[in-house]
């Protein structure tokens, strides 16, 4: 049979790119990326207008559109493969990412109306000015007894749909009511290029507070927490919603000739970023964990069993695996947390000797921090630099380091912020075994793991696991790129199951990460002083953090 391929999209937070990847084996055939113009937004708009308060991340739509053609040109002519080759494309996004749209799936923002309205724009999914907004949803299911439902999970963080989505109803009432959808980003994208109105279960499930059994929150919840909301679902959402490997609908005629495709190829539903380095890393049973590190970081296993629980939750069966729930978490800031401490907070001395050596502070950084043993260098940090999602799912969270003193090196504290996002992983992990202790065998991704084995050796050692990685750096694209083929399904040269599909073009690397025995014990009487730092800074308990915030709020107003 002719050779097929399939297109995968992955959209992160500052750029998007597109693979071709080669059906029969999985093989990335060329690649293209591009960053977006206006990257992220927060303290002005592209029009120049102010921004006014903080906690702001936004971004410009029209920026995943130059990526969308841009990147997927390229790469098909850099794979130099027939367009009629092609089967299939998959997308995956950054989420929760939502933006409000008219009638015509045309942006808000686009418009004179709307043009220096930040709320007309996409809400990015680390924008945390819905807080407030977040508490309200809390306190309302707390007092309807219904926060610890399976739809709700315990507690409602920032990222979700609902509060950004109360944050315009409340500040910006004039965009809410001239919206006729509040999309996520990655289903705007497939509801472009198909004309459908489906909407993927991944992202509805995980970032939308919809099951199938339920559906979305019920009608008089919405009106009680506003009524303006109280049509919500049946004026701004869809309930016509398509799981994982399924078409959401066929690439219509205009965007067949934007991106030089065959018309009528199957568009695959979108996944979020991070999910869809499932099947890219060939994470499909419960024995199994994916480890996505990058700005920020995620944790997902394939379940039995539902699990709502501290910021850890299920979704909906089969919305990333067929037959399964998968268990979701992470860290809200690891590669972020890092450049912080590069960009900020290291010496001119330190810049000088590692551009005198060749290298970037980074590089330099680990290299010093390798030569330390573990509890050498007597630091310990929380990991919260942009909030915490487990167990508290509170951005206002801040990060903390302990034990610093006149002594303490840039390396120390390095090691102790790498340190620090290994022991929140830990925790995470103990918990997800709660409802899965078939966990054994982790799968990392990502730049970071790509790069730096001194913070993959750490995981191994604080986690007590073997780590492999997985055999490509574009684990998502070519998850989208898997469930693309799916989609397509066998007939026309892609698979009829995940299962078959991942198992032929997902592998992993030969290296691994083993845990050195000395290191898991030291780093056990380290996870116990990270484990009391996290009860003296529950949120719960003080409320250090939460004035310390109030205090920078009030000096910016």
């Amino acid at each position: 049979m002719q050779k097929k391929y399939v297109i995968g999209l992955d959209y992160g937070t500052l750029s998007g790119r597109a693979v071709i990847v080669d059906c029969e084996n999985g093989k990335v055939l060329a690649a293209s990326v591009k960053n977006y113009e206006h990257g992220v937004m927060s303290e002005n708009l592209p029009t120049g207008a102010k921004i006014s308060g903080g906690d702001w991340a936004l971004e410009a739509p029209e920026d995943y559109i130059d990526v969308l053609i841009t990147t997927v040109k390229d790469a098909v002519e850099k794979a130099k493969v027939s367009k009629r080759d092609i089967i299939g494309i998959g997308l995956d996004f950054t989420s929760c990412t939502i933006l409000p749209v008219d009638e015509k799936n045309k942006p808000l923002c686009s418009s004179e109306r709307f043009k220096n309205e930040p709320h007309a724009y996409v809400k990015l999914w680390k924008h945390h000015g819905a807080q407030p907004q977040t508490d309200k949803i809390t306190r309302l299911l707390e007092k309807r007894g219904e926060i610890n439902n399976a739809q709700y999970g315990g507690k409602i963080s920032p990222e979700l749909m609902l509060p950004k989505i109360l944050q315009i109803v409340e500040e910006a009432p004039e965009v809410y009511k001239a919206a006729d959808q509040i999309l996520e980003a990655g289903d705007w994208l497939t509801q472009c290029m198909t004309g459908s109105k489906k909407r993927a279960a991944d992202l509805a499930g995980y970032k939308a507070m919809w099951n199938q059994e339920k559906g979305y929150p019920p009608k008089d919840f919405l009106e009680e927490l506003t009524p303006l909301l109280t049509n919500l679902v049946e004026e701004k959402l869809s309930e016509d919603i398509v799981m994982a490997g399924e078409s959401v609908g066929n690439l219509n005629k205009e965007w067949a000739e934007k991106l030089n495709l065959m018309e009528g190829i199957p568009v695959a539903a979108t996944l979020i970023d991070s999910h869809a380095g499932i099947p890219g890393s060939g994470v499909v049973r419960p024995e199994q964990l994916m480890l996505v590190v990058g700005t920020s970081s995620v944790m997902l296993s394939p379940s039995s069993k539902e699990y709502f629980k501290n910021g850890i939750v299920s979704g909906v069966k089969g919305a990333i695996v067929p037959e399964y729930y998968v268990l979701e978490s992470g860290i809200a800031a690891v590669g972020d947390m890092f450049g912080w401490f590069v960009d900020h907070m290291v010496s001119e001395e330190y810049a000088e000797k590692a551009k005198a050596e060749g290298k970037n502070l980074h590089v330099y950084l680990t290299e010093k921090a390798s030569e330390l043993k573990p509890g050498e260098s007597g630091v310990v940090a929380l990991d919260w630099w942009n909030g915490n999602k487990t167990p508290y799912v509170d951005g206002r969270l801040s990060g903390v380091l302990v034990g610093c003193t006149l002594n303490t090196k840039s390396e120390e504290i390095y090691r102790a912020l790498i340190e620090a996002t290994a022991f929140g992983t830990r925790k995470i992990v103990e918990m997800y075994k709660e409802a899965n202790p078939d966990i054994r065998m982790i799968i990392a991704s990502g730049g970071i793991a790509e790069k730096n084995p001194l913070f993959m050796q750490i995981y191994a050692d604080v986690l007590n696991c073997e780590i492999r990685l997985s055999a490509t750096d574009q684990t998502a694209a070519l998850g989208s790129a898997i469930y693309a083929a799916v989609a397509a399904g066998k007939a026309n040269g892609g698979y009829d199951s995940v299962e078959e599909a991942v198992k032929n073009m997902s592998h992993l690397k030969e290296k691994k990460y083993t845990p050195i025995p000395e290191n898991v014990k030291m780093y056990n009487e380290l996870f116990d002083i990270y484990c009391e730092l996290i009860r003296i800074f529950d949120p719960n308990k003080t409320s250090v953090m939460s004035r310390i915030l109030h205090m920078k709020q009030k000096n910016e107003e």
